[in-house]
Formats: structure tokens, C-alpha cells, sequence
């Protein structure tokens, strides 16, 4: 077995699941960073993508899919691809010359006021991959430890929360309580404009 290695989409180092390949880029945990690790990566063509969690969620995913009955007999190996990838996400909030009334209100205010959320008005406030896709849990963390990059004010109602991967997204509506599924199509323009991201 060697050292570190590329097996099954997963970044291997010394026999731990660092980190995974998604479209042309390596995520991998930064517990692993070293110049070893560095080298691999720049030798195989990767651009390192360091996500704080990736170990952890790849490790919990691999004993799940271990402990899954379904596993011996499909032939699923530990940490094959059932493991969940990380999807990238994108903030997105009302710009600062936006009517006042249309910031901080519900849904269904929003909707009766002004209708569907119209990306002409939204700004992107953030574009990168945190440690979790759990709405949730993306939202205690964009109140208390935002991450490097963003360029927002604490997440509230009336931002939409995006995830996506190269096959698409879905774009989230912060409500009163918890989120709402929303149709959005933010132009290329839009998209071209993102902060920039700290290394």
C-alpha cells in the first residue's frame, strides 16, 4: 500500500480517508496538511481545497455504510462512494439599496409584498465549501464562526442559502423557522462577481 494515494475518488494518506476528489479539485482535511500531502496533490494536478470536518464526515460515513447489512452483499467497500460528498455553498443577501420592507421578513410576507425573491436584488456573500450541508448547522455557523471569505452580515430571513455540486443546486430561503426550497436563478453575471476567498 503506498503512503498517499488517490483510491476510489478518496485521498488516502497512510490509510486514512483525508479527503475526496470533486471535479478537479482535492478536499481534504487540514489536520492532514503537510508538504508530503502538498506535493501529492500539486504532483497529481489537484488544487487542495483545506475544509475543516472532511475527516470526521467521511469516517462516521464509512462506519455507516460498515455497519449497513446491504454492504457485504452489494460489495461496498468502507468509505466507497456512498460516503456523502460536501456540496459547495453560496450565500446570498438583499443588496444594501434594496427597499428596507423587502429585508429580515418571512416567506409568505415576502411573497404577498413582492412576490418570489428575485435575484436582481441578491448579492453573493459567500462561495466555497464549509465542513457540513446540514441547513441548520450551516446557519449556526454563518451567525458565530463565518468562515474566511465572507462578505455578509450574520445569516437572517430573506437571504437564500444555495448547495451545489457540478450536477446542479438547490436554493434555500431563510423563513421565520427554518428554511424554504425556492426556485432562484442568479445570472453568470451575478456569479462572476463573488468575493474573493482566502487561501
Amino acid at each position: 500500500m503506498k503512503n498517499i494515494e488517490i483510491r476510489n475518488g478518496r485521498v488516502m494518506y497512510y490509510g486514512n480517508e483525508a479527503g475526496y476528489v470533486d471535479n478537479g479539485k482535492a478536499v481534504v482535511d487540514p489536520i492532514f496538511r503537510g508538504d508530503a500531502l502538498s506535493a501529492f496533490l500539486k504532483k497529481e494536478k489537484l488544487e487542495a481545497l483545506w475544509t475543516n470536518g472532511v475527516y470526521d464526515r467521511l469516517a462516521a460515513a464509512g462506519e455507516a455504510v460498515a455497519e449497513t447489512p446491504q454492504a457485504s452483499v452489494t460489495g461496498q467497500a468502507h468509505g466507497s462512494s456512498a460516503s456523502p460528498i460536501l456540496k459547495s455553498c453560496r450565500v446570498w443577501q438583499l443588496k444594501p439599496d434594496v427597499d428596507i420592507c423587502m429585508k429580515f421578513i418571512g416567506y409568505d410576507e415576502l411573497l404577498k409584498n413582492y412576490g418570489e425573491p428575485d435575484p436582481a436584488n441578491y448579492r453573493l456573500a459567500y462561495d466555497g465549501q464549509v465542513e457540513t450541508n446540514d441547513l441548520e448547522a450551516l446557519y449556526a455557523k454563518f451567525n458565530t464562526e463565518q468562515p474566511p471569505g465572507y462578505d455578509g452580515h450574520s445569516l437572517s430571513m430573506s437571504d437564500v442559502v444555495e448547495l451545489y455540486d457540478e450536477t446542479g443546486g438547490a436554493f434555500h430561503y431563510v423563513d421565520r423557522f427554518g428554511f424554504r426550497e425556492i426556485g432562484f436563478d442568479p445570472s453568470g453575471q451575478q456569479l462572476g462577481q463573488r468575493p474573493a476567498l482566502s487561501p
